[in-house]
């Protein structure tokens, strides 16, 4: 049984494939890059002609054995979770989103790319609604982190969306979660300890509900 991920940056092949085999050794994995949908979503948007081709990638997945598939890219979680191809596509967010409403009806969403908030945005009102659960978004948009994330400065991206999330919370002292809402901004937490209210981030939380996915096909 095969968990298939669909990545927008190699550097999220490691992250993934560690907590993967963390959490269930020997499970067989596959990766897919496509950085080139990532950057066709921000230049264009969210067009027919992208849906297709995030669509061709995860049938060449299936095609390759995949029996879940992660789609570890925000920006592309909601279209690659509703494409019909034959197997789970299951957004990596998702799992995170659940569980922050549990922990509170006050979020803030962080994001170092604007594309990915209007999805993200999205997803937690459907779930919020599915729990017939009243939330509040609060949105921030770390404009000036991104550009290290391509630079390959993680400990700079990291720090960048930590001061902004400590200068957000002055601010909005009611917050009650914080959401990362790209796998690439686990572990910025790290570098705002004095933050005292919940960081989730996606990655561990989505491996570990594709793995209860996966093993859930496996039994007879």
């Amino acid at each position: 049984m095969i968990l298939a991920f669909l990545h927008t940056s190699p550097v999220h092949i490691p992250t993934f494939e560690n907590l993967t085999q963390s959490q269930a050794p020997h499970t067989p994995t596959l990766h897919c890059v496509e950085e080139n949908l990532l950057a066709q979503a921000r230049a264009e948007g969210i067009t027919p002609a992208l849906e297709g081709k995030v669509k061709q990638v995860l049938l060449e997945l299936v095609a390759q054995g995949a029996k879940v598939i992660v789609c570890t890219c925000s920006t592309l979680g909601a279209i690659a979770e509703t494409a019909d191809v034959g197997c789970v596509v299951l957004r990596v967010d998702r799992a995170m989103a659940q569980k922050a409403l549990e922990l509170g009806d006050k979020i803030l969403l962080v994001a170092a790319l604007e594309s990915t908030l209007e999805p993200t945005r999205n997803l937690f009102l459907e779930v919020a609604e599915q729990v017939h659960q009243k939330v509040e978004l609060l949105e921030l948009w770390c404009k000036n982190a991104w550009v290290k994330f391509e630079a390959g400065d993680k400990a700079g991206y990291l720090q960048e969306i930590a001061q902004e999330i400590t200068r957000a919370l002055a601010q909005h002292p009611r917050v009650k979660v914080i959401v990362l809402a790209q796998a690439s901004m686990m572990g910025a937490e790290k570098y705002c300890p004095e933050v005292q209210i919940p960081i989730l981030s996606s990655p561990l939380l989505g491996v570990q509900a594709a793995l209860e996915i996966l093993r859930s096909r496996a039994t007879p």
